[in-house]
């Protein structure tokens, strides 16, 4: 799991496309059993890291970008 840095909230993002993206950019966040988040989109899938996090990932809570750190303890 991933928390923001600037408001201390769990892994609600957004993920930014880029322009040049020619995908239909339908998203789908899951979480395995392990507690990992697995992302969707357009049919590919994948186990973000925190560099992704960073580098495409926007706070949903806050709109902060580059502000993700990994978040282990249970809530």
């Amino acid at each position: 799991m991933f928390r923001c840095k600037k408001c201390k909230r769990k892994d609600r993002f957004e993920l930014m496309f880029s322009p040049d993206y020619q995908g239909k950019c339908v998203m789908e966040k899951t979480v395995n059993s392990k507690g990992h988040i697995v992302i969707t989109v357009d049919g590919y899938t994948f186990t973000p890291d925190l560099n992704f996090m960073n580098g495409h990932a926007v706070c949903s809570y806050c709109g902060s970008i580059n502000c993700w750190e990994y978040s282990f303890d249970k809530e």
